[in-house]
């Protein structure tokens, strides 16, 4: 730690030294700035006029900056007041600000450039970033979750896993990430240091076409910090905090697991019930010790043998699992930038020090970063800079939604197991009727030194030129350098069910990949009378590479990891990877904006893409887009109508396209050769095989880009004196040609053989919904002020066309299918039989449609479907139950989700608070599977199960009686048993603040110092009783088998203290 904090200290110092040799003569002014009725003007930003000078006001309305000699004025802007620009007469400065007819005013970047809000006419969401700020997560995606309208952001617990971003939703089989620009150039929000933005917009219509095919699941324009003006500027921002564990699942104690065996047992039949852990008899006893698998007699400890006899005292009370498998996980950030400019320089560096650990035992996420940027104006003409961002990351993680990680599986172990046997070893499901599920600590105790690291410079470097008084050329080149490397180690877990015998193994891989982007524009901005406009040309070029290669050798003879290197281990059985990509993107676009009296505004956009994943004709598309705008505020009619300071209405429509993860293999045919083809010389004159050639991939030349179609109606409206932001937008967006795998539809019948089919383009996808967002300025008294924001995001999906098949499926979970994918319906819905309660007695069987396996205690379904003669549907009851009455039972896509920030300050105090939920939305818990049928799994059982399942003597239950077979008509269909409401409503974050005062700083010469306290993930308010209603996408699909919960990493609790100090 004290090697960390010297190494900061070195590098403060170099930035120091540097500021000292860009800094100019100037002059200190200080001041304060009011607003209505004379009270401060908390956040306004002052600027010497003409320069990039600039600081903002403290919370009492001071402020104090340094103005370079030559400059006499000073422009003050602040959110609902106009902005004001003050002469310079002496070294104080005292400015009343006046409301503003618009709170619009602000500016916002957009595609290759820049506008006023109030002229925006697309659909644009602006997002706070100091709410931002607020949240202690390690992800720019975790922190923008609910701050904008139209974007859905789920998020795992897991430090450093890649969140699912949604832009008004799934609209494709494949890809649906959002393009995302940080400082000019194509960047990502996973690694981004979010004390580095200076702001953050999406687009979400037309206004993303400008990108063509990379914006069509939208757009997340990021720009990061500039230096501000005068002397050297020094933060320090930091936290401490602990994420605690949680509570985990509520599993039957060991002696409720036995009385619930012995119920399955009698349930199914068997008048003596037996086990060979708990016994034979009316009761089961939990034993002393756990019998070995294979051994049989009385225990001696004397004999134990790790492979042939490993002895464990049982856990009478029962193992918990989730307890054991995590912890509560300290946390920490330190963030120390200087800044400083000039009318001539700026510049802004920062270092970065994240430490998040996981709940999870020995799991972490860790990120070093160092961000540099500088800009120079050469003369008054020319200017030049750079933004560049490094960053280093150590984040070894384990698959956190397949049934086979560590915590499925501290569902699924038996709880009369141990962490340990006698001899300290790990415990596990080598025994006898404890099934087959493995030891969770002992699973995740061995990736504990495991790496994932990772290497990775983002940046950019640019250069802006005034060719003529309203005529500027920018050029820009810059991209991504990633550098990964990792490895693991594959024990053979001896005390599991199975594998427990072969060999170790080691695997190692390395990889790079990169991405660069150039671009050049020229733009062309005037004002003639009531006419403004700005014409925008230019052309850009992407390349995307990168290469890999992977090794696994066998049968170390020591698992100690200084021993751990390739050539150590056996060669026999060895494997190796590799893999090798490049794809490019050559596009040119234009862009026209056009102003009437600030009344009627026009914006018009062209891109013409080729892609290099295309070939022939299909390799060039042209993607069009425009909007139009009306300020009806302007109009006479409305000029008289107080209470609305602006109203604006708006259109946009625009045609995009889509490349769908498509690869640049897709159009050709590949070859590979095998043993498995191999063939005999006729003549006979050799015994051995020779390896044949066969075509492994089919490919495809016709594949082209999806073509989107989105139309977009919205208006912006700010009211009574500047007080109400209100912004609402309803939406069209509908995909043609979805690119996706010819395996699954009509496509892959026109050929035999096994070998991989293309990505063809197939059927149609809609979507429509409304984006809105509701903000409120107000103040209780003239020291009590708060701020309200509500943003809401609807979406409605429906598959319009998929040639040649009725439907598809994804993959299944054990012997369930869950999701369906069918024309009239969304993606990724689930689909079987609706379970209409459970029947009670012989007499209602009799009397309900004909059913497999219908008997008391057994689910019954809804007869809702039958065929006729011919063997079509007729939607019509036929009496009785089969696979035509399947039917849709859950929709895992949300109504809305919605997100609400509140934040209050009084004098020196600040609190803010901050709410995230999904509505509407349906869960199919997966996990039901292993802890709701002992039959289908030996192992552990929710206490629920256990105590409240259907009895005679318990029949108003939801729960199905226990057996020890599967059935029909309770697990091995599926059905809405498994389906749960996933709604949600989540406190993200509490925070509460203090500011010493700045009479108090100023002695010691510090300009700002905050100390705060905050607790995340407070609480959740939900029916779900799984361990969290906040699904990420599971393994079986991002894109179409999303919302199943198979026991994933939750979000819990956390709590931290921290501090902004400012120099």
């Amino acid at each position: 730690m004290l090697a960390k904090l010297t190494s900061l200290r070195w590098g403060l110092v170099l930035m120091l030294v540097f500021s000292s040799l860009i800094s100019f003569a100037q002059r200190v002014v200080t001041g304060k700035v009011t607003g209505a009725d004379n009270q401060p003007a908390s956040g306004a930003t002052v600027t010497v006029t003409g320069t990039s000078t600039a600081t903002q006001t403290d919370a009492s309305g001071n402020f104090s900056i340094s103005v370079p000699q030559g400059r006499n004025s000073l422009t003050i802007s602040y959110v609902g007041f106009e902005n004001q620009t003050v002469a310079i007469s002496g070294s104080s400065v005292n400015v009343a600000l006046r409301a503003a007819t618009s709170s619009l005013s602000e500016v916002v970047v957009t595609g290759y450039g820049t506008q006023r809000k109030k002229d925006v006419t697309g659909s644009v969401s602006v997002v706070n970033v100091t709410n931002l700020r607020q949240q202690p997560v390690g992800t720019g995606a975790e922190a923008l979750q609910g701050q904008a309208s139209g974007v859905t952001i789920i998020t795992s617990g897991q430090p450093g896993a890649a969140s699912d971003i949604r832009i008004r939703g799934i609209t494709a089989f494949g890809n649906n990430s959002p393009l995302v620009i940080v400082d000019g150039v194509r960047g990502d929000l996973q690694n981004i240091n979010i004390n580095d933005v200076e702001s953050m917009q999406v687009l979400k219509d037309a206004s993303a076409a400008i990108y063509g095919i990379a914006g069509s699941n939208g757009v997340i324009i990021i720009t990061t910090r500039r230096g501000r003006s005068g002397k050297a500027r020094l933060s320090y921002d930091s936290y401490y905090g602990v994420t605690t564990q949680g509570k985990g699942y509520q599993m039957a104690s060991s002696q409720e697991e036995a009385n619930a065996i012995w119920l399955q047992q009698k349930n199914s039949g068997i008048a003596v019930p037996s086990h060979k852990q708990y016994g034979t008899g009316a009761n089961p006893t939990v034993p002393d010790y756990i019998t070995p698998f294979g051994v049989t007699g009385t225990v001696d400890e004397s004999k134990y043998d790790i492979n042939s006899n490993q002895i464990t005292r049982a856990n009478k009370v029962g193992t918990n699992w989730y307890k054991e498998i995590t912890r509560n996980a300290p946390k920490q950030n330190h963030n120390i930038s200087v800044s400083a400019g000039s009318d001539k320089s700026s510049y802004y560096f920062s270092l970065g020090y994240l430490d998040n650990q996981g709940i999870a035992q020995f799991q972490y996420q860790k990120r070093y970063s160092l961000r540099a940027n500088t800009q120079f104006s050469i003369s008054d003409r020319i200017r030049v800079g750079e933004n560049a961002y490094l960053y280093y990351t150590r984040n070894p993680t384990f698959g956190n939604q397949g049934e086979g990680s560590p915590f499925s599986m501290a569902f699924r172990e038996s709880v009369l197991i141990p962490v340990y046997d006698i001899k300290g070893n790990f415990a596990g499901t080598k025994s006898q009727d404890l099934g087959n599920a493995r030891n969770p600590y002992a699973d995740i105790y061995r990736t504990k030194d495991n790496k994932g690291n990772s290497w990775n410079m983002n940046g950019n470097v640019f250069a802006e030129v005034d060719l003529l008084k309203h005529l500027t050329f920018r050029t820009n080149f810059g991209g991504t350098m990633q550098n990964n490397y990792g490895f693991n180690f594959n024990y053979v877990g001896y005390e599991n069910a199975e594998g427990n015998t072969g060999a170790n193994s080691f695997s190692e891989n390395s990889s790079y990949n990169t991405q660069w982007t150039y671009n050049n524009t020229l733009t062309y901005g005037n004002t003639i009378g009531q006419h403004t406009f700005k014409i925008l040309g230019g052309t850009e070029a992407v390349k995307y590479y990168g290469r890999g290669l992977g090794a696994t050798r066998s049968s170390y003879f020591s698992e100690n990891p200084n021993f751990w290197t390739l050539d150590r281990g056996s060669p026999s059985g060895q494997v190796n990877t590799g893999y090798a990509y490049q794809s490019s993107l050559w596009s040119q676009f234009a862009r026209l904006e056009y102003s009437y009296a600030g009344k009627y505004l026009l914006n018009a956009t062209v891109r013409r893409d080729g892609a290099s994943v295309f070939v022939g004709d299909k390799r060039h598309a042209i993607f069009p887009g425009g909007s139009i705008a009306w300020r009806i505020s302007q109009e006479n009619f409305l000029k008289s109508v107080s209470w609305i300071n602006d109203l604006k209405l708006r259109y946009s429509w625009a045609k995009l396209g889509n490349t769908g993860n498509v690869q640049a293999t897709n159009p050709y045919n590949l070859y590979s050769s095998s043993a498995g083809r191999s063939f005999y010389d006729i003549r006979g004159t050799s015994n051995n095989p020779s390896s044949g050639f066969y075509r492994s991939n089919i490919g495809n030349p016709e594949t082209t880009f999806e073509g989107d179609i989105i139309s977009n109606v919205g208006f912006d409206a700010t009211l009574f004196k500047n007080k109400v932001d209100f912004t609402i937008d309803w939406y069209k967006k509908k995909v043609s040609g979805l690119l996706f795998d010819a395996q699954t539809i009509e496509f892959a019948r026109e050929f035999v053989g096994d070998a991989n089919l293309p990505k063809v383009n197939v059927g149609d996808m809609q979507n429509t919904g409304i984006d809105a967002n509701l903000t409120y300025h107000g103040s209780f008294t003239k020291d009590l002020k708060f701020d309200v924001t509500g943003t809401f995001t609807s979406y409605n999906n429906k598959i319009v066309k998929i040639p040649g098949v009725d439907f598809f499926s994804s993959n299944g979970i054990r012997n369930l299918t869950v999701s369906r994918n069918q024309v009239g319906h969304s993606v990724g819905e689930f689909f079987g039989y609706k379970v209409l309660g459970i029947f009670q007695d012989a007499g209602e069987v009799s009397k309900s449609p004909t059913q497999s396996d219908a008997a008391p205690g057994n689910f019954k379904y809804e007869d809702n479907n039958g065929k006729d003669a011919a063997g079509n549907l007729t939607g019509q009851p036929d009496g009785k139950i089969d696979a035509s009455d399947r039917t849709y039972i859950g929709n895992p896509n949300p109504n809305f989700t919605y997100g609400l920030n509140f934040a209050m300050s009084y004098k020196n105090f600040d609190f803010s608070t901050f709410f995230f939920g999904s509505q509407g939305n349906k869960i199919f818990d997966a996990t039901r599977i292993y802890t709701d049928f002992p039959n289908f799994f030996k192992g552990a059982i929710r206490r629920e199960v256990a105590l409240n399942s259907w009895t005679p003597g318990n029949t108003s239950t939801t729960i199905p009686k226990l057996m020890t077979t599967g059935s029909f008509s309770r697990d091995l269909e599926t059905n809405s048993y498994f389906v749960s409401d996933g709604s949600y409503l989540r406190n993200k974050q509490i925070q509460i603040g203090y500011t010493v005062p700045v009479k108090v700083l100023s002695r010691v010469g510090i300009e700002r110092l905050r100390f705060y306290v905050q607790a995340t993930n407070l609480f959740t308010a939900t029916k779900y009783k799984g361990l969290d209603p906040e699904l990420q996408s599971s393994n079986i699909g991002a894109n179409q088998g999303f919302g199943i919960d198979q026991g994933n990493y939750p979000h819990t609790a956390g709590y931290l203290v921290g501090l902004n100090l400012n120099f």
